[in-house]
């Protein structure tokens, strides 16, 4: 009778301890890194906080490490810290092709450091790429299907079992990410520069591009969006406007060129010609990234970027474009409740 009792006391007393534990996912992009604390076996994220970029490859460790501190501050009163039992992350630039993968080893030593300063001694501690965070947020939190990320870059990839085994794209921005933002703001400059120098068509891009770059009033060729007069703009302010253009561009990280991006969107959202073929374009790429992984017709996709959310301008393209393969996209916004997901898989494991 005393060990049945006991039994039932011990069970009862593991009951409520996970009851009372908490973990925590991590997505730790280009831009920004977000936490989000959430209980142990299922509900509601409870905490959220933001830090600085947490791209394992680009972010000096040091950095990266005070980023993702930044962002579980935020997210875990420091009255829980003591309660988090697993953490999981997503980040960009980290893979788990090899225990010793260089943005895996670096995320895994930052965020290491990171839970220590704050206290906070979790038993699991798990690095994911950012695509298997993403994949994993899609309803249902699924194992298996392609994934897709289009924002400043794109990329795709097949996930099995959790675990991305094969990818197509996302190469960076002087390689690959054909169809992400930053190919769209680059094709964006280059139809500009053609129009000033005579070889492209007219686009109201060339108003709106020159004025996101810094180019004086007096040189840009009209008001955008809309038409205007191509005769007006004569060939010294064709030169003028070159002359401004390209030192601003080169004077930036060449990424940087993913913020014209919207402002090809807004130009085909008043029937530019050439605004819209660059979306129709970066669609095609989109759709060429994914056909690479042979998908198969019902085939689970996830998707998230901003290009490609419920108002993102490659949405309803890529819809189009994936209907007749009998493939349809779920989107999510981010990969942290992926990433918390993966954290309570890695606490029951």
């Amino acid at each position: 009778m005393n060990q049945t009792s006991d039994a039932s006391a011990s069970s009862d007393a593991a009951a409520s301890s996970a009851a009372s534990a908490y973990v925590v996912g991590l997505d730790a992009g280009g831009t920004r890194t977000r936490a989000v604390l959430a209980p142990v076996r299922a509900g509601d994220p409870e905490g959220e906080g933001v830090g600085g970029p947490g791209n394992a490859l680009t972010v000096p460790g040091p950095q990266l490490t005070e980023h993702l501190a930044e962002a579980l501050a935020h997210a875990v009163p420091e009255g829980l810290r003591s309660r988090v039992v697993a953490v999981a992350g997503g980040f960009a630039g980290a893979s788990r092709t090899a225990p010793d993968e260089p943005g895996r080893l670096k995320a895994h030593a930052a965020l290491t450091v990171a839970l220590s300063r704050l206290g906070i001694g979790a038993a699991s501690v798990e690095i994911h790429s950012d695509i298997e965070a993403a994949f994993a947020s899609g309803p249902g939190n699924p194992a298996d299907g392609l994934a897709l990320v289009a924002g400043t870059g794109a990329v795709a990839a097949r996930i099995t079992s959790r675990a991305c085994t094969t990818t197509a794209g996302g190469d960076g921005w002087l390689l690959g990410d054909d169809g992400g933002g930053f190919w769209i703001g680059r094709e964006a400059a280059r139809a500009v520069l053609r129009m000033a120098d005579g070889r492209g068509g007219p686009t109201a891009l060339a108003a709106s591009v020159g004025r996101a770059l810094g180019v004086p009033e007096d040189v840009l060729p009209g008001q955008a969006p809309g038409p205007y007069d191509e005769g007006s703009w004569s060939r010294a302010r064709r030169e003028a406007y070159r002359m401004h253009l390209l030192p601003a561009v080169m004077a930036e990280p060449p990424v940087h060129l993913a913020r014209l991006a919207p402002l090809v969107t807004e130009a085909a959202r008043h029937e530019d010609a050439l605004a819209a073929g660059i979306l129709d374009a970066a669609a095609d790429h989109l759709t060429a990234t994914l056909r690479a992984l042979g998908p198969r017709p019902g085939e689970r996709i996830v998707a998230t970027g901003g290009l490609l959310g419920p108002d993102g301008p490659l949405t309803a393209p890529l819809t189009a474009r994936l209907h007749p393969l009998g493939l349809t996209v779920d989107w999510v916004a981010d990969g942290a409740r992926g990433a918390v997901a993966l954290a309570r898989l890695g606490y029951d494991g």
